[in-house]
Parts: C-alpha cells; sequence; structure tokens
C-alpha cells in the first residue's frame, strides 16, 4: 500500500510539473517550456520534453502573415510583433483543454499559453486588441473569458479595431 501510494503521489508531483510522459491533462498549467520563437500572432515554438513544438493558441486568431495562400492581413505584422514581444526570451506554461483535443489537423498542439499563472498570453492579445476571440469549438474552457476581452477591445478601439476597415 505504501509502495502504490508513493507511485501515485510521484505521478501527482510529476503531472503538476507537465515533466510526465503520459497524457496530457486539460485543465492544468505545465511547464515552464522555454519559448524558442513567434512564428505569428497565434502560434509560437516551445521546447517540450527535449522536442521543439508547434502551439497553436486556443480560442483567438490574429490576422495573418504567413500563409502561403494568402495575403498578409491587416494589422497581423503588429500582432505578430506583439506576440514575439512578450513570448522571445520567456518561458511558459500551456493548458490544454479536452473540448479542443491536444492537436488540430495540422498536428499544432493546441494550447492556453501562460506567461504568469496569472496571465494568459491568449487573452492579452485579444484584450489588446490583436486577436479576436474565434470560437472553433463550442464550449472551449476560456470561451466566455476570451469573448469578454473581445468586448474590452472593440468598445476601446483597441488594435485593429481601429487600425483596419
Amino acid at each position: 500500500m505504501r509502495v502504490r501510494r508513493a507511485v501515485v503521489l510521484a505521478t501527482v508531483v510529476a503531472l503538476a510539473a507537465g515533466c510526465y510522459g503520459g497524457t496530457l491533462e486539460p485543465g492544468v498549467q505545465q511547464g515552464p517550456y522555454p519559448v524558442t520563437r513567434a512564428v505569428d500572432g497565434d502560434t509560437i515554438r516551445v521546447m517540450r520534453d527535449g522536442q521543439e513544438i508547434v502551439v497553436r493558441l486556443i480560442g483567438i486568431d490574429t490576422p495573418e502573415t504567413v500563409a502561403p495562400d494568402r495575403p498578409v492581413e491587416c494589422f497581423g505584422p503588429e500582432a505578430s510583433e506583439r506576440t514575439k514581444q512578450l513570448v522571445t526570451g520567456q518561458k511558459v506554461w500551456l493548458e490544454y483543454d479536452e473540448v479542443t483535443g491536444e492537436t488540430d489537423k495540422y498536428d499544432r498542439t493546441l494550447a492556453y499559453v501562460w506567461l504568469t499563472p496569472d496571465t494568459m498570453l491568449n487573452e492579452e492579445l485579444v484584450r489588446e486588441g490583436f486577436a479576436e476571440e474565434r470560437t472553433y469549438q463550442e464550449g472551449y474552457r476560456y470561451q466566455d473569458r476570451l469573448r469578454a476581452a473581445e468586448d474590452i477591445a472593440q468598445a476601446a478601439g483597441a488594435g485593429q479595431w481601429t487600425a483596419c476597415p
């Protein structure tokens, strides 16, 4: 019984630290993971367990800058630059959502990215007007929170809400 309890405790500690190689735990911030670069406004790369992964931020969409089949969109360069400012040289925590799943159709890891335990990158970008809330799957964990941040940005005319027609 004592050995079993120790194994369970070790697993819980490993999950909390984000270093368990098993199933990702939705609703738990895992990390910190060093950011290797910002790809664009809503996609970053991080090192997780010795492997670089592409992380697509859940619940938001920023104007395009790197899509090969589309032109650069209004406020796209600014959104990419803002994400770069916030994550370059930083370590972040990732939180997964069971509604969206762990990856998208492009095999990108889907996550809420936390700059600190209380500051979500996804939400900051929306609140500042660099991103808009985008529902790909109804009922994801922070949907109401991101929609409220978008309402604030629109009311203030922040970022793309004033800069773009």
